[in-house]
């Protein structure tokens, strides 16, 4: 086994520049990602399919009313007790990835979450509806936690950037497949119309826990569990193709235990290395400004309230407000992988400049096309919000970076904490906006939207500005 690093050898990343074999000309490695991309990213199919059915429920007339027309606080609970199920439970994520392996924290995650999809089928009552939606919370932390650094830590080095980013983007295909089901039933005369879309959520975590069995841990996990063997019977197959001799292999596996050494030293480590020094305090603001990033850009409305959108410029047909729902998801997934592909090959603050500033555009354009209406009942004016929801999107997925930027700027020894920073951030963000964007609507309706328009204004100014911390593109800290 390679155990050091031969003087001669080059550096990692300049043998991986040499590969020029693609992925799906490795069989081994294909083998990996046909396991890695239904086991890891269907967490996010998972999460996808929950924000997706809620914004598709609230368009199912049997729901409505057998909830008795949810408005104001009493839909914003029902949608933000997830985040806070979420919140109840980051404290234990970081010692059950750190303790029990990133698949052990997936199949943690999506076995509540499994549980929670059967009580919210089962639901009588408001009470019991709130108490499996904070169940599917509790789970989802633990399942995007390991789901990302597994990602983060399997895949090979030319794909990961991109692998990572697309962790992000594949929430819309768990959210495809729940607008797909509810437009599929939302004409069924009995409660069935939402209880099959209520079911359906057991099919992403599902698919999860069937695929993770047929992967290897994390090879780092490994190492810092004192099973360096398996690690490097890992790489050998995976990134070497099989062959021990491989110069990538050995090269990796020497960088991977140096730098492991280095970050497990102490064995004793604790929450407050987060803010010990002032490369690790930088690193955690720099996450938690990306988790409020993801969910108070304006998204929130759309994401979870569409329908209530919808409505504020005279869009009340149940059928039509299903299918904007699916054609928006169909096109936020193409906007999205596209995002994450370029990745690769831009640097991470011009994808936010670029990002923010579109945003920032879009929202205002979507603003005055709302005031509009609201003065003249122009169906022009309506058809112009909703070519600005579809307009805005592709800027707000051309940062796909929420997982990508937290795996590479936290060391090893730090990262199960680090996914946690931007998770809880992330979480209490969009407790707030899930809880308060219905009031919002509700009380004065389009003007709610230059609340976004003002803080999507402060958000470029500090990326033009570099107040926001992201100055450069990383280097990653593998």
């Amino acid at each position: 086994m390679a155990s050091s690093l031969d003087p001669n050898t080059h550096r990692f990343v300049d043998l991986v520049a040499a590969d020029h074999t693609p992925w799906y000309r490795k069989p081994n490695l294909t083998r990996l990602y046909i396991f890695l991309i239904p086991a890891a990213m269907g967490v996010e199919w998972t999460s996808g399919f929950d924000g997706s059915i809620m914004n598709g429920l609230q368009a199912v007339q049997t729901w409505d009313n057998y909830f008795h027309q949810p408005r104001g606080a009493i839909l914003g609970i029902m949608n933000s007790i997830y985040s806070l199920g979420a919140l109840s439970m980051m404290i234990f994520v970081p010692w059950v990835n750190d303790r029990y392996g990133r698949k052990a924290s997936i199949v943690v995650g999506n076995i509540i979450m499994v549980l929670g999809a059967v009580l919210q089928t089962a639901s009588v009552n408001l009470g019991m509806f709130l108490a499996a939606r904070f169940m599917l919370g509790m789970g989802i932390p633990f399942a995007l936690s390991g789901g990302s650094q597994l990602i983060g830590e399997l895949a090979y080095q030319k794909e990961r950037p991109s692998l990572t980013s697309a962790f992000n983007v594949s929430w819309y295909i768990g959210g495809i497949i729940a607008a797909g089901v509810t437009l599929g039933t939302f004409q069924i005369q009995s409660d069935w119309a939402w209880r099959i879309p209520s079911l359906l959520q057991l099919l992403p975590s599902g698919i999860t826990l069937i695929f993770i069995w047929g992967l290897p841990e994390s090879p780092r996990w490994l190492i810092s569990q004192d099973r360096s063997e398996e690690a490097w019977e890992i790489l050998v197959k995976y990134h070497g193709e099989g062959d021990p001799n491989s110069p990538i292999v050995r090269t990796e596996y020497a960088e991977m235990k140096a730098t492991m050494a280095l970050d497990l030293e102490s064995k004793n480590r604790t929450w407050l290395e987060l803010v010990s020094t002032q490369a690790n305090l930088k690193r955690c603001a720099l996450v938690a400004f990306i988790g409020v990033f993801s969910q108070w850009s304006g998204n929130g409305l759309v994401s979870y309230y569409l329908s209530r959108v919808l409505e504020t410029v005279g869009i009340k047909n149940k059928r039509t407000q299903n299918k904007i729902n699916l054609s928006l998801n169909c096109w936020n997934l193409i906007t999205g992988m596209t995002a994450s592909w370029l990745v690769t090959y831009t640097p991470r603050r011009t994808m936010y400049l670029v990002s923010v500033t579109g945003m920032l555009i879009t929202f205002a354009s979507w603003t005055g096309a709302s005031a509009s209406y609201a003065e003249t009942g122009s169906s022009a004016a309506a058809g112009a919000v909703v070519g600005m929801i579809f307009l805005y999107y592709p800027f707000y997925n051309g940062a796909p970076l929420t997982y990508t930027y937290t795996i590479e700027v936290f060391p090893f020894s730090m990262r199960a904490k680090g996914t946690v920073v931007v998770q809880t951030f992330s979480r209490f963000a969009s407790f707030f906006n899930q809880f308060v964007n219905p009031i919002g609507l509700e009380n004065i309706g389009w003007k709610y939207y230059i609340v976004y328009t003002i803080w999507l204004a402060v958000e470029a100014l500090g990326m033009y500005t570099r107040a926001s911390i992201i100055i450069a593109y990383p280097t990653p800290s593998w």
